[in-house]
């Protein structure tokens, strides 16, 4: 979904990439677990010019644990859609939304003792 502002000059348009409301859904579904098993702790969404990104934290003054980022420009090449991990390094890019957050869900899975 993007959003448009007004804008001081005519005929200048200043759009936002954003997240719409199904992937929001598919990505808060898997927030809702991971705090549930006590994972994460806080979230934070950016819409940006050229991406939307939806940051992780284990607790709120911290640096984000992962980042979701979507870049509609990436869509017809690698995929718009990517999981970035603490330190910069992409875990997973692909066209599809729950493909590429099936990396964040190992996460949750833990053995039984």
């Amino acid at each position: 979904m993007n959003v448009q502002h007004p804008s001081p000059f005519p005929g200048a348009q200043q759009t936002q990439v954003s997240f719409h409301r199904t992937e929001l859904s598919v990505i808060l579904s898997l927030y809702g677990r991971m705090v549930a098993a006590g994972e994460w702790r806080d979230y934070g969404i950016s819409s940006l010019r050229d991406c939307a990104i939806f940051s992780i934290f284990r607790r709120t003054a911290e640096h984000p644990l992962y980042r979701i980022e979507k870049h509609p420009k990436l869509r017809n090449r690698q995929g718009q859609y990517c999981v970035i991990g603490m330190d910069g390094q992409i875990l997973k890019r692909g066209h599809d939304l729950k493909t590429v957050l099936r990396v964040l869900e190992r996460k949750l899975i833990r053995s039984v003792d």
